[in-house]
């Protein structure tokens, strides 16, 4: 401490100095010493360092002003309050000064503190707010230095911005000065007193707010003087703009902003534009009645140009593509030439037209449900303009037109859907394509860069939007790119940008359309592979790439096990003449050491892909190109694009001859295997796996057996995907090169593949490729791998969890798996799998424990899926005794083997299982499992379903008579059964499904809709049409009397939603309030239990709430656009004070709403923050169990989300409510680090994750 008191005594001397450069050094030194966060200053030291500063503010000197300006920034962080409020005080005085240069200094001084006052500390900050406010109040009025009135109009704004709770008792003294302020002859006086005005809005009280508003339009409604009204109308917009509050107050605004928005001064219309685009922006809701009126307004005003005759190119409009198909840029005729020659400084209707433009796009994107109507009238307005002269105006309409594309883009869950209908957003821009592409092209022709910019972007999306509609346009939009590529004088970025939308062009339609045009092209792309800047080279040799799979795609052949009979088309032979060239020119790329990375890697990519698909062309080249790719692969910049661009190579029907290069490739590829960066390695197994399948005579064995010793490592567990490839590499070798895998390459592989085969998470693609790789091993008769050896090896984990029940558990959880593994070698090892079969059998028959007893029934079932087992005596017996056992998981077992073993001989075993069915109730369940089993094996193949079919009306009669079965569990098998029927039979069964849908029985009507819910899936069925066509009837049961039915009901919605929102979107309208209505809490349905002296309240309705708030998740993601959002947003806030589960609904579904529709949440922040809040303070009782600690843990981390994501809403860091929750969320030592940890998280990411649900 005293060190540090003698150095700031030090500095303070020297801060006395004659010298400038002195004084300037040694308040440098002390910024320095006060950012450091460990100095600590006594009360001596502070007082003297802050009157020393105030000082130098008056220096003669404006560096050491300025600095000493600087230093009160994190002098504030160091000193005591007091001193804080000292500073501001001397500040406050010195804004009143005579002296301008000191009255300049002491507000960046006073703006300095403000911006560093801690927002935590409300006792400072409070402090010295209400000493600053007063003062700031009478400078305003002070009317006579109009300068001072503006360093206190933008003092008080930002002290407002950061403070605006704090200053609540002076608000009404701040209103009453910054009023008369609008009425200021000085513009910026008015314009500054907006801004103050609108962060006075944020934290104000109703009555307040509503003094300003009627303040504003009583000065509209009365006022003669166009400066007036611009000024009010500006506010309004302000206003509008920061308070989410406004919409309550548009009913009375808007017609007065309308009814201005016709005057005759332009720039009043500019602002009434403005205007209206801030509550279409903010107020969604309360604007809806004005939208067709702004529409209208928009549609003349983008057409207002007074001072200019558009008559002649109108004229001329009906041949104008086919006059300008070969011109270069801004052929005569165009607006950009007139408006070069055309000038006028005093015209600015180009504002008005910017405004309504802009206007126009607010509405476009946020009003989804017009876009039909959008279609018909804003369309072809908007297409009309791009011919404006205009260029900031231009790209206001080409962005405009732009977000009606985006908005036309179908959601992804529709994407895959039914074609559009006649009357739908893009049957109608189908219509309008040519008229885009007409306006467009004429943009991209004239000379502004920005606006050709903003016409390939509106052309990018509408292939987005339309895919595959320029077909027909291509010639034109061909020709009309190539200048802008092959023109000295064009940009790079205009380059890089035709380039990108080439790419897409090309990609959005089938090879065929695009080949005829592959000539124009060509010669255009080839020039910027050679352009000096790096980027446009990169992207042309990428558009080069993509051109070579439109000149012979390869797309349709894969692995050709016959190579005598493959024939690949050639490539037409006109474009045959540009494989030289496109060679070359990419070989250059290639050679060259000294290129950006970028280029490096595309020229990898671009050289592999013509050798892939012209390899028969460049056979000459080959010794030239793949010694660069040698040495390319050597290092360790280019090795992981190297190696893709050789499997591009080595997959080739055309056989390309790899031989000079595979001695030297091959071990550098195992060397691979070794890194710690797993897209190499998985890149590289890719590689090898193919080079094995096409290549395998010309690699030695003893390379290959090297390689194959590097694979066991990554056959483990910890990364599945990468050990699924890793088995491909072995079942390629043992298919193609069985003799590679020695006996050291044997007892290297052979333990990993043992144990991932014994692992619980072996699943999904790894656990397919582990069933291959055993299967090519039994066929290929390795040593040592036989069929025996194998089973024997498979089989010793289950003997051994027999015997160590401490291992049994996590050993029972692969059984599943470990059983199909089985299956594949005994499947493979041919004729004596009977006898397998048989000795698993008399493991069952007479089970040593649960394990054996288990795994037995298990290995039955999966052998039996693929050899028909009826000939084995007494197998039907043993596998109808293993459903009495006690253990839930053999019988489980038994019953899942009964229904496996009958997909090997239905005839046989499927008429024995409805008979059991029938006759032995008790075991019904087990029963209905197996025919479930049944059912759904032979439903995922043509042959399996034709199998089925002659016995779907006798399963069928069975199912029925049994969904009124009293166990919930056996009627959602039955459902299930009944669902997936229907989808075999739709013509047939649903009509049936339908009738139990009106059974006086609830239990019957309940199974009915749950099987309804079978018969929706996410992908094609031959069903949909006719759900589509009775969806309304089979949504009834949602209003049933039963609380069962409705239960259901809601989950065969959300099945619907989520799988096929197509089905339900029409629906809307008549189904939402229903679900709704779900989401209230029902004192009807809470009961209380008495649980000995305890008293227990069961909510009967909870579960049907959480079935509605699922619905109303998933309709965030698939009928977004049909949603009342506002209305939706009420029943979430109901939701946020519901039980623990669905606030945890809630939760998510605030996180997802801050995204998608940021400007409806932030008009209800304060109703979502105050359940968020108490959440967060919520204390659990001290004699509570751990789990409701754990509960309230995670309702809180929960909660602390929603706030983060409602946080990353634009401008919801003005909102006082919810920076007050923040700053408490900080003051809480528990929650603060788990807060920051999300905020850091969300940023890190782009965004909270709102998608955080898992719906499948």
């Amino acid at each position: 401490m005293a060190s540090v008191s003698y150095q700031i005594a030090n500095l303070l001397e020297k801060m006395t100095s004659n010298d400038k450069d002195f004084r300037f050094m040694a308040t440098n030194d002390l910024m320095t010493e006060l950012q450091k966060d460990s100095i600590k200053l006594d009360d001596d030291s502070e007082r003297k360092v802050v009157k020393m500063l105030l000082r130098l503010l008056e220096d003669k000197n404006g560096e050491v002003q300025n600095l000493a300006v600087k230093c009160l920034g994190p002098l504030v962080n160091k000193v005591k309050e007091y001193q804080v409020e000292s500073i501001v005080e001397t500040l406050c005085a010195n804004m009143l000064s005579d002296t301008e240069q000191l009255r300049d200094i002491s507000s960046i001084g006073l703006k300095t503190v403000i911006s560093e006052l801690p927002l935590g500390s409300n006792t400072l900050a409070a402090n010295v707010c209400k000493k600053i406010t007063g003062r700031l109040s009478s400078a305003i009025e002070k009317q006579e230095d109009v300068s001072v009135q503006l360093e206190a109009l933008d003092i008080l704004a930002d002290l407002l911005s950061r403070f605006g709770g704090l200053l609540i008792s002076f608000h009404p003294l701040l209103l009453s000065s910054l009023l008369p302020q609008l009425a200021s002859p000085r513009q910026a006086v008015r314009k500054r007193t907006i801004v103050a005005l609108s962060h006075l809005v944020m934290s104000c009280n109703a009555s307040l707010y509503n003094k300003l508003i009627d303040h504003l339009l009583e000065g509209l409604g009365s006022s003669t003087s166009s400066s007036v009204s611009r000024t009010h109308i500006q506010c309004i917009a302000s206003v509008c703009r920061q308070a989410g509050r406004f919409g309550e107050q548009l009913w009375r605004v808007a017609p007065q902003v309308l009814k201005h928005s016709t005057d005759a001064d332009e720039e009043l219309r500019e602002h009434c534009l403005q205007a209206l685009e801030a509550f279409v922006l903010k107020c969604p809701k309360e604007v809806q009645p004005h939208i067709p009126t702004i529409i209208d307004l928009c549609l003349k005003m983008i057409t207002y140009d007074p001072n200019y005759n558009y008559e002649d190119e109108e004229q001329d409009g009906g041949g104008e593509d086919e006059e300008m198909e070969d011109e270069s840029f801004a052929p005569e005729g165009e607006p950009e030439s007139d408006s070069e020659e055309y000038s006028d400084d005093d015209d600015m209707s180009w504002k008005v037209r910017r405004a309504a433009a802009k206007c126009l796009e607010s509405v476009i994107s946020t009003r989804h449900e017009l876009l039909p109507e959008m279609y018909q009238t804003v369309s072809p307005a908007l297409i009309a303009r791009f011919k404006e002269r205009e260029e900031n105006v231009k790209c206001d309409i080409l962005s405009a037109y732009t977000a009606l594309l985006r908005a036309t883009r179908p959601p992804p869950a529709l994407q895959m859907s039914i074609a559009p209908a006649d009357n739908s957003p893009q049957a109608l821009l189908l219509q309008r394509v040519p008229g885009v592409v007409r306006g467009a092209l004429r943009v991209i022709r004239g000379r502004s860069v920005r606006a050709r910019g903003c016409a390939l972007a509106l052309l990018r999306e509408l292939l987005a939007a339309a895919p595959g509609c320029l077909a027909d346009h291509a010639p034109r939009v061909l020709r009309a790119l190539t200048p802008a590529l092959t023109d000295k004088s064009t940009a790079s970025s205009m380059k890089i940008e035709t380039l990108v939308f080439v790419v897409c062009l090309l990609r959005g339609h089938p090879a065929e359309t695009m080949r005829p045009h592959v000539a124009t092209l060509m010669p255009a792309v080839l020039s910027c592979v050679h352009d000096p800047f790096y980027k446009v080279t990169a992207e042309a040799l990428r558009v080069l790439q993509t051109l070579v799979k439109v000149m012979r795609p390869l797309d349709n052949i894969d692995n050709i096990e016959n190579l005598d009979e493959l024939h690949v088309e050639p490539p037409p032979e006109d474009l045959q003449q540009f494989i030289p060239a496109m060679y070359e020119c990419t070989l250059v790329r290639l050679r060259a050491t000294d290129m950006d990375q970028e280029v490096k890697e595309r020229a990898i990519a671009t050289c592999g892909q013509l050798i892939c698909h012209f390899g028969d062309y460049l056979q000459n080249e080959l010794p030239v190109c793949l010694p660069i790719f040698l040495e390319r692969l050597r290092n360790e910049i280019t090795r992981l694009t190297t190696v893709k661009a050789l499997t591009k190579v080595a997959s080739s029907p055309l056989r390309i001859d790899l031989r000079p290069i595979l001695s030297d490739a091959v071990p550098i590829l195992g060397s691979f295997l070794r890194k710690n960066q797993r897209a190499l390695k998985l890149s590289t197994l890719v590689l090898l796996d193919t080079l094995v399948q096409n290549y395998s005579n010309a690699i030695s064995i003893e390379l290959l057996s090297k390689v194959l010793m590097e694979v066991p490592p990554l056959v483990c567990e910890s990364d599945l995907h990468c050990a699924q490839t890793a088995l491909a590499l072995v079942r390629g070798a043992c298919l193609r090169c069985p003799a590679a895998l020695t006996a050291d390459a044997r007892q290297a592989l052979t333990p990993n593949i043992l144990a991932l085969a014994k692992s619980p998470l072996l699943q999904g693609g790894a656990l397919k490729a582990m069933l291959s790789v055993l299967s090519a091993l039994v066929a290929a008769d390795v040593a040592g791998c036989s069929r025996r050896e194998l089973l024997a090896l498979l089989v010793a984990p289950v003997h051994r969890a027999a015997d160590h029940a401490n291992s049994a558990h996590h050993i029972k959880q692969a059984f599943h798996s470990l059983a199909k593994c089985v299956a594949a070698v005994v499947v493979a090892g041919g004729s004596d799998a009977l006898d397998v079969v048989r000795g698993f059998l008399r493991d069952a028959a007479h089970p040593p424990n649960d394990p054996t007893h288990m795994f037995s029934l298990l290995a039955l079932a999966e052998i039996g899926r693929h050899l028909d087992l009826s000939s084995i005596p007494n197998l039907k017996e043993v596998l109808l005794n293993s459903f009495t056992p006690s253990s839930e998981e053999v019988k489980s077992a038994a019953s899942y083997a009964l229904g496996s073993v009958a997909v090997g001989n239905l005839p046989e075993f499927l008429p024995f299982i409805l008979r059991e069915i029938e006759a032995q109730p008790k075991r019904q369940y087990l029963l209905l499992h197996s025919l479930r089993e049944i059912i759904t094996c032979e439903s995922c193949t043509p042959e399996g379903v034709e199998a089925l079919r002659p016995f779907i009306p006798e399963i069928w009669v069975q199912l029925s008579k049994h969904c009124q079965c009293a166990e919930e569990g056996s009627r959602n098998v039955v459902a299930e059964c009944l669902g997936k029927l229907c989808l075999l039979e739709p013509q047939d069964l649903l009509p049936h499904l339908k009738e139990f849908l009106k059974s006086p029985e609830p239990l019957t009507r309940t199974t009915a809709v749950t099987a309804v819910k079978f018969t929706i899936s996410d992908q094609p069925q031959a069903i949909d049409p006719l759900l589509r066509a009775c969806m309304s009837e089979l949504l009834v049961p949602l209003r049933d009397p039963e609380l069962g039915v409705r239960r259901v009901a809601l989950v065969a919605f959300n099945s619907a939603a989520h799988n096929k929102p197509s089905l339900v979107r029409d629906l809307l309208p008549q189904v939402l309030p229903t679900i709704y209505s779900e989401t209230k809490v029902k004192k009807e349905l809470i009961r209380e239990v008495e649980m000995g002296p305890f008293k227990h309240s069961v909510d009967d309705g909870l579960d049907l709430r959480k079935a509605a708030f699922e619905c109303m998740y998933t309709l965030l993601g698939t009928c977004l656009d049909r949603l009342d959002v506002f209305e939706f947003l009420r029943h979430v806030e109901d939701g946020l004070r519901d039980h623990y589960d669905i606030k945890m609904l809630t939760y998510l579904m605030c996180a997802r709403l801050a995204h998608l529709c940021p400007a409806v949440v932030l008009q209800r922040l304060e109703s979502l923050v105050e359940p968020l809040r108490a959440t967060c303070t919520m204390k659990v009782k001290a004699n509570s169990v751990k789990q409701e600690y754990e509960k309230q843990d995670e309702l809180k981390r929960s909660a602390l989300r929603a706030a983060a994501a409602l946080l990353q809403i634009p401008e919801a860091e003005k909102n006082p409510h919810l920076m007050d929750f923040v700053t408490q969320i900080k003051s809480f030592p528990d929650l603060q680090p788990i807060f920051e940890s999300i905020l850091k998280d969300s940023s890190g990411g782009g965004g909270v994750d709102a998608n955080l649900m898992d719906q499948s």
